[in-house]
Protein backbone atom coordinates (compact mmCIF):
# COMPACT_ATOMS: atom_id res chain seq x y z
CA UNK A 1 0.00 0.00 0.00
CA UNK A 2 1.27 3.62 -0.56
CA UNK A 3 1.75 5.76 2.12
CA UNK A 4 -1.09 8.90 2.67
CA UNK A 5 0.74 10.63 5.22
CA UNK A 6 4.24 10.32 6.74
CA UNK A 7 5.20 12.38 9.50
CA UNK A 8 9.09 12.28 10.60
CA UNK A 9 10.63 14.29 13.85
CA UNK A 10 7.39 16.43 14.76
CA UNK A 11 7.47 18.68 17.03
CA UNK A 12 5.49 21.55 18.71
CA UNK A 13 6.11 23.71 21.33
CA UNK A 14 4.57 26.74 22.68
CA UNK A 15 5.85 29.91 23.50
CA UNK A 16 4.35 32.01 26.45
CA UNK A 17 5.85 34.72 29.17
CA UNK A 18 6.00 31.51 31.56
CA UNK A 19 7.84 29.70 29.42
CA UNK A 20 8.51 27.23 26.93
CA UNK A 21 5.80 23.96 26.62
CA UNK A 22 6.46 21.61 24.70
CA UNK A 23 2.93 19.74 23.75
CA UNK A 24 3.66 16.85 20.87
CA UNK A 25 6.83 15.36 19.88
CA UNK A 26 8.83 13.98 18.46
CA UNK A 27 7.23 11.70 16.75
CA UNK A 28 7.42 9.37 14.09
CA UNK A 29 4.01 8.03 12.18
CA UNK A 30 3.42 6.39 8.79
CA UNK A 31 -0.30 6.21 7.31
CA UNK A 32 -0.89 4.04 4.86
CA UNK A 33 -3.52 5.12 1.75
CA UNK A 34 -7.28 3.35 2.70
CA UNK A 35 -6.81 2.88 6.46
CA UNK A 36 -9.13 4.36 8.76
CA UNK A 37 -6.55 4.97 12.13
CA UNK A 38 -7.41 6.15 15.51
CA UNK A 39 -4.97 8.38 18.10
CA UNK A 40 -6.10 7.59 21.53
CA UNK A 41 -4.19 9.50 24.08
CA UNK A 42 -4.81 11.59 27.28
CA UNK A 43 -6.25 14.96 26.91
CA UNK A 44 -3.45 17.55 26.60
CA UNK A 45 -0.99 15.11 24.60
CA UNK A 46 -1.26 16.92 21.69
CA UNK A 47 -3.83 14.81 19.41
CA UNK A 48 -5.96 17.53 18.69
CA UNK A 49 -2.81 19.90 17.39
CA UNK A 50 -1.55 17.05 15.31
CA UNK A 51 -4.29 16.93 13.38
CA UNK A 52 -4.30 20.68 12.79
CA UNK A 53 -0.31 20.17 11.67
CA UNK A 54 -1.33 17.38 8.89
CA UNK A 55 -4.25 19.41 7.91
CA UNK A 56 -1.65 22.40 7.38
CA UNK A 57 -3.67 24.85 9.73
CA UNK A 58 -0.70 24.95 12.26
CA UNK A 59 2.59 25.58 11.81
CA UNK A 60 5.31 22.53 13.26
CA UNK A 61 7.87 23.97 15.55
CA UNK A 62 10.15 20.70 14.05
CA UNK A 63 9.98 17.62 12.16
CA UNK A 64 8.36 17.23 8.20
CA UNK A 65 4.80 16.19 7.52
CA UNK A 66 3.97 14.75 3.95
CA UNK A 67 0.39 14.21 2.68
CA UNK A 68 0.19 12.35 -0.55
CA UNK A 69 4.35 12.48 -1.07
CA UNK A 70 3.64 16.20 -0.52
CA UNK A 71 5.21 18.48 2.29
CA UNK A 72 2.84 20.36 3.82
CA UNK A 73 3.77 24.07 3.89
CA UNK A 74 -0.06 25.47 3.70
CA UNK A 75 -3.64 24.22 4.17
CA UNK A 76 -4.15 21.37 2.18
CA UNK A 77 -7.39 21.66 0.11
CA UNK A 78 -7.91 17.96 -0.59
CA UNK A 79 -8.54 17.02 2.71
CA UNK A 80 -12.02 16.89 4.91
CA UNK A 81 -12.20 18.00 8.22
CA UNK A 82 -15.24 17.12 10.75
CA UNK A 83 -14.46 18.64 14.80
CA UNK A 84 -16.57 17.88 17.51
CA UNK A 85 -19.13 20.13 16.69
CA UNK A 86 -20.82 20.03 13.27
CA UNK A 87 -20.19 23.78 12.68
CA UNK A 88 -23.54 24.16 10.62
CA UNK A 89 -24.45 27.94 9.68
CA UNK A 90 -27.74 28.53 10.83
CA UNK A 91 -29.17 30.37 7.98
CA UNK A 92 -28.59 27.49 5.64
CA UNK A 93 -30.76 23.97 5.65
CA UNK A 94 -28.94 20.37 5.39
CA UNK A 95 -28.25 19.84 1.26
CA UNK A 96 -26.84 24.21 1.66
CA UNK A 97 -24.41 23.60 4.29
CA UNK A 98 -23.15 20.91 2.78
CA UNK A 99 -22.78 22.54 -0.89
CA UNK A 100 -21.35 25.40 1.05
CA UNK A 101 -17.63 24.12 0.86
CA UNK A 102 -18.40 23.79 -2.69
CA UNK A 103 -19.94 27.50 -3.38
CA UNK A 104 -16.53 28.49 -1.47
CA UNK A 105 -14.00 26.36 -3.62
CA UNK A 106 -15.63 28.10 -6.37
CA UNK A 107 -17.13 24.88 -7.91
CA UNK A 108 -20.56 24.77 -9.47
CA UNK A 109 -23.49 23.73 -6.92
CA UNK A 110 -25.58 22.48 -9.47
CA UNK A 111 -23.23 19.88 -10.40
CA UNK A 112 -22.96 18.57 -6.96
CA UNK A 113 -26.44 18.28 -5.83
CA UNK A 114 -27.25 14.87 -6.85
CA UNK A 115 -24.20 13.80 -4.95
CA UNK A 116 -25.18 15.92 -1.83
CA UNK A 117 -28.50 14.49 -2.03
CA UNK A 118 -27.13 10.60 -2.16
CA UNK A 119 -24.24 11.19 0.89
CA UNK A 120 -27.72 13.12 2.76
CA UNK A 121 -29.64 9.72 1.45
CA UNK A 122 -26.77 7.78 3.06
CA UNK A 123 -26.90 8.85 6.73
CA UNK A 124 -30.81 8.38 6.66
CA UNK A 125 -31.44 12.50 6.52
CA UNK A 126 -33.33 11.74 3.28
CA UNK A 127 -36.51 13.30 4.84
CA UNK A 128 -34.02 16.29 6.31
CA UNK A 129 -32.34 17.92 3.63
CA UNK A 130 -34.49 20.90 3.63
CA UNK A 131 -34.43 21.05 7.25
CA UNK A 132 -32.52 24.01 8.89
CA UNK A 133 -30.13 22.87 11.87
CA UNK A 134 -32.01 24.44 14.82
CA UNK A 135 -34.37 21.30 13.31
CA UNK A 136 -32.03 18.56 13.94
CA UNK A 137 -29.97 16.58 17.00
CA UNK A 138 -27.42 16.60 17.62
CA UNK A 139 -26.92 13.35 15.97
CA UNK A 140 -28.61 14.53 12.75
CA UNK A 141 -26.09 17.74 12.40
CA UNK A 142 -22.57 15.74 12.90
CA UNK A 143 -24.29 13.12 10.12
CA UNK A 144 -24.78 16.09 7.69
CA UNK A 145 -21.07 17.54 9.29
CA UNK A 146 -20.02 13.69 7.60
CA UNK A 147 -21.27 14.28 4.78
CA UNK A 148 -19.86 17.74 4.00
CA UNK A 149 -16.29 17.04 4.48
CA UNK A 150 -17.05 14.07 1.59
CA UNK A 151 -18.98 16.09 -0.75
CA UNK A 152 -15.40 17.17 -2.66
CA UNK A 153 -14.03 13.56 -2.70
CA UNK A 154 -11.20 14.03 -0.69
CA UNK A 155 -8.64 11.08 -0.13
CA UNK A 156 -7.80 12.34 3.15
CA UNK A 157 -10.59 13.02 6.11
CA UNK A 158 -9.44 13.73 9.34
CA UNK A 159 -11.60 13.83 12.55
CA UNK A 160 -11.45 15.34 15.53
CA UNK A 161 -14.06 13.50 18.27
CA UNK A 162 -16.60 14.24 16.08
CA UNK A 163 -18.59 11.73 18.06
CA UNK A 164 -17.48 13.57 21.51
CA UNK A 165 -20.63 15.50 22.43
CA UNK A 166 -22.82 13.60 21.70
CA UNK A 167 -24.96 11.03 24.35
CA UNK A 168 -23.90 7.63 24.40
CA UNK A 169 -26.85 5.90 22.06
CA UNK A 170 -26.53 8.50 19.69
CA UNK A 171 -22.86 8.03 19.34
CA UNK A 172 -23.37 4.39 19.29
CA UNK A 173 -25.21 4.65 15.87
CA UNK A 174 -22.93 6.94 14.34
CA UNK A 175 -19.94 4.94 15.25
CA UNK A 176 -22.13 2.62 12.78
CA UNK A 177 -22.88 5.11 10.23
CA UNK A 178 -19.19 6.39 10.37
CA UNK A 179 -18.23 2.64 9.49
CA UNK A 180 -20.70 1.85 6.77
CA UNK A 181 -19.15 5.62 4.90
CA UNK A 182 -16.21 4.57 5.48
CA UNK A 183 -16.28 1.11 3.59
CA UNK A 184 -18.26 2.35 0.99
CA UNK A 185 -15.65 4.95 0.34
CA UNK A 186 -11.89 3.59 2.18
CA UNK A 187 -10.63 7.47 2.83
CA UNK A 188 -7.72 7.68 4.43
CA UNK A 189 -9.19 8.50 7.83
CA UNK A 190 -7.52 9.87 11.29
CA UNK A 191 -9.52 9.75 14.24
CA UNK A 192 -8.94 11.46 17.33
CA UNK A 193 -10.78 9.93 20.11
CA UNK A 194 -10.67 9.39 24.07
CA UNK A 195 -12.51 6.27 23.85
CA UNK A 196 -10.51 3.13 23.68
CA UNK A 197 -13.90 0.70 22.67
CA UNK A 198 -15.02 3.30 19.94
CA UNK A 199 -10.91 3.34 18.63
CA UNK A 200 -10.95 0.09 18.23
CA UNK A 201 -14.47 -0.95 16.99
CA UNK A 202 -13.89 1.65 13.92
CA UNK A 203 -10.04 1.63 13.00
CA UNK A 204 -7.55 -0.68 10.86
CA UNK A 205 -4.89 0.27 12.90
CA UNK A 206 -5.02 2.35 17.04
CA UNK A 207 -1.72 4.60 17.56
CA UNK A 208 -1.64 5.21 21.67
CA UNK A 209 -0.12 8.62 21.87
CA UNK A 210 1.69 9.25 25.56
CA UNK A 211 0.96 12.03 28.06
CA UNK A 212 2.61 15.34 27.40
CA UNK A 213 4.32 15.98 24.99
CA UNK A 214 2.81 13.50 23.04
CA UNK A 215 4.99 10.64 21.52
CA UNK A 216 3.70 7.05 19.63
CA UNK A 217 4.31 4.63 22.12
CA UNK A 218 2.42 1.78 20.50
CA UNK A 219 0.97 1.09 17.18
CA UNK A 220 -1.85 -1.60 17.66
CA UNK A 221 -3.02 -3.49 13.90
CA UNK A 222 -6.97 -4.66 14.29
CA UNK A 223 -7.54 -7.49 12.52
CA UNK A 224 -10.71 -7.86 13.48
CA UNK A 225 -13.53 -8.88 10.65
CA UNK A 226 -16.05 -6.14 9.65
CA UNK A 227 -17.97 -4.52 10.15
CA UNK A 228 -17.54 -4.45 13.79
CA UNK A 229 -20.90 -5.52 15.05
CA UNK A 230 -22.30 -6.14 18.63
CA UNK A 231 -21.20 -9.84 17.82
CA UNK A 232 -17.82 -8.51 16.79
CA UNK A 233 -17.22 -6.20 19.94
CA UNK A 234 -17.73 -9.34 22.48
CA UNK A 235 -15.42 -11.57 20.73
CA UNK A 236 -12.43 -12.34 23.03
CA UNK A 237 -10.07 -10.71 20.84
CA UNK A 238 -12.16 -7.33 20.68
CA UNK A 239 -12.02 -7.49 24.80
CA UNK A 240 -8.62 -8.39 24.91
CA UNK A 241 -7.28 -5.99 22.43
CA UNK A 242 -9.24 -3.54 24.71
CA UNK A 243 -7.62 -4.18 27.67
CA UNK A 244 -4.14 -4.33 26.68
CA UNK A 245 -4.38 -0.18 25.33
CA UNK A 246 -6.15 -0.24 28.73
CA UNK A 247 -3.31 -1.25 30.40
CA UNK A 248 -0.56 1.01 28.74
CA UNK A 249 -2.59 4.15 29.85
CA UNK A 250 -3.02 2.25 33.51
CA UNK A 251 1.23 2.26 33.14
CA UNK A 252 1.33 5.94 32.58
CA UNK A 253 -1.29 6.80 35.68
CA UNK A 254 -3.75 8.06 33.22
CA UNK A 255 -6.23 5.78 34.34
Amino acid sequence: MTRSVSIKGVEKTYRSKTGAVQALGPLDLEIESGCFVSLVGPSGCGKSTLLLMIAGLLERSEGEIEVAGRPVRKPLTDVGIVFQSSVLVDWRDTLGNILLQIEMRGLSRQAFTAKALELIASVGLENFAHRYPYELSGGMQQRAAFCRALIHDPPLILMDEPLGALDAMTREQLRGDLEKLWLATRKTVIFVTHSIDEAVQLSDKVVVISPRPGKVVRQVPIGLPRPRTLAVRQTPEFLKTVGEIKELFFGYGVL
